[in-house]
């Protein structure tokens, strides 16, 4: 399958299923549950996986996530995006440069990238990015390194950069709603869904929570 720009355009939620937050559950059940509850798209992120386990992983996600034509995302490692036949990659800020990535992994796969200001989102766009991440949002340990940056970056980001973007950090069914009255039209989640004690029921709620998003104009990035 093929996607772009314009593919993020229609997410709501997208769900990081993550070795952290899932415990002991297998991180495909865990998949399997979110995607039944509505997420949008998967990302595969775990930071203590060797490279031969984390690939293992992608290919039982992706027996989760293709047949449901949900993109999944592999979290900074663009040699297993690229190996697992994913449907693209998410960097940060450190990892390898947007037109490295794209050399790699050709055109029809999306690359996501966080940001944490204005100025950063407006490079990532720039680079040619297909959607961003944003935040964190709320303080979360997930993310100890950053503080938050709160609300307003989402109105900025929302009213000048048009490309896709998903809040990410601290978000939950609490406080789900602020995001999206705020301009927050996706989110991302990683505790939320995979921490819960139904990651299904979880996942469902705060679909719902978020509500449709408004029609907005996307620009479909260069090398999409």
């Amino acid at each position: 399958m093929t996607w772009n720009g314009t593919s993020c355009s229609t997410w709501r939620l997208y769900v990081i299923v993550d070795r952290a937050a899932a415990g002991s559950r297998a991180l495909a059940d865990v998949a399997a549950r979110a995607v039944r509850g509505g997420a949008d798209a998967i990302q595969l992120r775990d930071k203590t996986a060797t490279t031969r386990s984390l690939l293992e992983t992608a290919a039982r996600l992706l027996a989760v996530t293709r047949p449901a034509g949900v993109p999944l995302i592999i979290n900074d490692r663009v040699d297993v995006a690229h190996a697992a036949q994913a449907d693209g990659v998410h960097l940060g800020q450190d990892d390898l440069p947007i037109e490295a990535a794209r050399a790699m992994l050709g055109r029809g796969r999306l690359i996501g990238k966080s940001t944490h200001s204005l100025e950063q989102a407006a490079a990532a766009e720039e680079e040619g990015a297909d959607y961003l991440g944003v935040g964190p949002i709320f303080p979360t340990p997930t993310k100890p390194d950053y503080g938050s940056v709160g609300l307003s970056l989402v109105r900025s980001v929302s009213a000048q950069v048009r490309i896709p973007f998903v809040c990410i950090g601290g978000i939950e069914a609490a406080n789900v709603r602020r995001v999206a009255e705020a301009g927050g039209d996706r989110v991302a989640v990683v505790r939320a869904v995979c921490g819960a004690e139904d990651p299904e029921a979880a996942a469902r709620t705060l679909k719902q929570l978020i509500g449709n998003p408004p029609q907005r104009r996307v620009a479909a990035p260069s090398g999409s």
